[in-house]
């Protein structure tokens, strides 16, 4: 048995969540938050056979996707900041962080 962390943008988390279902995969939602954009993530959990992961994997693949986006960074700490104009930068965000761990034991109550 496996289990799956995929950590998703919040604009992707009802698609997904919905794609899951319907291919009866269950799935844990828990809310959090992206360290570089400061930004809301979703992290689902997915217990599964080893033998479904290329299932969920494409599920995954299928709901979350890239996407570019202006953000302006966050002024340095610390140090001059006489020379730093926050100017918008194009970054990619979106898509699927997916880790995949054995487990060694599931118990369901």
């Amino acid at each position: 048995m496996k289990l799956v962390i995929a950590v998703v943008q919040d604009k992707d988390s009802n698609r997904l969540s919905n794609a899951l279902v319907k291919e009866g995969f269950r799935a844990t939602k828990l809310a959090s938050t992206g360290g570089f954009l400061k930004a809301g993530n979703t992290t689902f959990m997915i217990g599964i056979e080893d033998d479904r992961i290329p299932e969920v994997m494409q599920v995954i693949k299928a709901n979350c996707k890239v996407r570019d986006q202006l953000v302006t960074p966050v002024s340095p700490m610390g140090g001059s900041t006489d020379s730093y104009i926050p100017f918008p930068v194009e970054v990619q965000v979106g898509g699927a962080a997916v880790f995949v761990l054995q487990v060694e034991r599931f118990e369901h109550y």
